[in-house]
């Protein structure tokens, strides 16, 4: 059995992106600009630019199984993030295997809602994430219409509608809910953060950029990064700190993405802002 290392090891569970900008490759970037060992376990290879997806082609649970035991039977995982789940098979799988090896820290971008506004996952997928996937993460990070889908209700449009919200999604067991505002008009993209000890706005102002593909699986690995820097005793004060830097690492990231020119729709963030 491995020991844990001074540098933190990651844990990405995502589909793939050739384009490099989310998924797997983008969770990846993440975690390694932010100075830990990124190891994944992929779910499904999806064809896909910053153009929009072609063709998604699940990876059979057994198969996610045995790259998940293979991975955790040597390499001591610190903190691991999970991206879109689509049956509630593979969301079992995921469960048993980390209740059994649980890193200290598990984030969940529920990827429910495309920025179009379609739903990606059927009710069954939905029910999954809810029921076995949220109880099981530290963290979760869902954008406006993916928390209107948890709770089967009209997304909120002004900051009093998030606050509304929070009690609900209070109810489905995850300790730290960081409900993200990118959805709201304006000029500011605040995210609202609840914890066990009271809730926390995190403010940023909207930076005009469409560079956008795979900003919420930077915002969840960077979540899972920073935390995995943390003792394990860290406190509540150092845990929000840790939430609340990723968050700035994003808008830096952002920032400096017109330095890219990837693709020809939604471009990427830059991921390595801070070491190119």
């Amino acid at each position: 059995m491995s020991v844990p290392s001074p540098i933190p090891h990651t844990l990405t569970i995502a589909g793939s992106d050739p384009s490099g900008g989310a998924g797997l490759q983008g969770d990846i970037k993440t975690l390694s600009a932010l100075g830990t060992y990124a190891t994944n376990v992929i779910t499904a290879v999806i064809a896909q630019n910053t153009c929009g997806v072609r063709e998604v082609h699940p990876v059979p649970a057994s198969a996610i199984r045995t790259q998940l035991d293979n991975l955790l039977d040597d390499v001591h995982i610190d903190a691991v993030k999970i991206g879109m789940v689509s049956s509630r098979e593979v969301a079992e799988t995921l469960r048993e295997a980390l209740e059994v090896r649980r890193p200290r820290w598990i984030v969940l971008d529920p990827v429910m809602v495309a920025k179009s506004g379609d739903i990606l996952v059927d009710a069954a997928g939905i029910e999954a994430v809810r029921d076995i996937l949220i109880p099981l993460a530290d963290v979760i990070t869902p954008n406006l219409p993916e928390a209107a889908v948890l709770l089967e209700v009209t997304p909120p449009t002004t900051p009093d509608a998030m606050e509304a919200m929070l009690p609900g999604l209070k109810t489905l067991k995850s300790p730290y809910v960081l409900l993200k505002g990118g959805h709201l008009a304006g000029n500011s993209c605040p995210d609202l953060l609840a914890t066990p000890e009271g809730d926390h706005w995190l403010p940023a102002p909207r930076i005009e950029t469409d560079n956008l593909h795979g900003t919420g699986c930077a915002l969840s690995s960077a979540i899972a990064a920073k935390l995995a820097h943390l003792p394990a005793d860290a406190s509540h004060e150092r845990i929000v700190a840790a939430i609340g830097e990723a968050k700035h690492w994003l808008h830096e990231a952002l920032t400096a993405s017109r330095q890219l020119a990837v693709g020809h729709g939604r471009g990427p963030v830059h991921h390595f802002h801070a070491l190119w």
